[in-house]
């Protein structure tokens, strides 16, 4: 059974930082590449951070360069999102989320998601 699991979100002040964290299970999460999306009350779901499946690469969203960085440890299947210097617009449901592009298909999953809610 594929699982994807977030955990770590919660109540952070401004300037603040948080870890999610990503536990996989089901399938081969090494051959997996991960993002991190995030959906904000009345807004569309949009992608944060991408790392490969080696975790060789990262992709990060233009709101959150220099503040987030993504990561994995393809041998405990787990994946990260370490978020710094919090401001109000990063309160949101943050998701994680696993690809891989085949020959004639795309395995897709996600996890059921985390809030993360930035206050004072």
């Amino acid at each position: 059974q594929v699982q994807l699991v977030e955990s770590g979100g919660g109540l952070v002040q401004p300037g603040g930082s948080l870890r999610l964290s990503c536990a996989a299970s089901g399938f081969t999460f090494s051959t997996y590449a991960m993002s991190w999306y995030r959906q904000a009350p009345g807004k569309e779901r949009e992608s944060v951070a991408t790392i490969t499946a080696a975790g060789i690469r990262t992709y990060f969203a233009d709101s959150v360069k220099g503040r987030f960085t993504i990561s994995r440890d393809n041998a405990k299947n787990m994946g990260y999102l370490q978020m710094n210097s919090l401001t109000y617009e990063d309160t949101a449901v943050y998701y994680c989320n696993t690809w891989r592009v085949v020959l004639g298909g795309k395995y897709d999953y996600w996890g059921q998601g985390t809030q993360v809610t930035v206050s004072s």
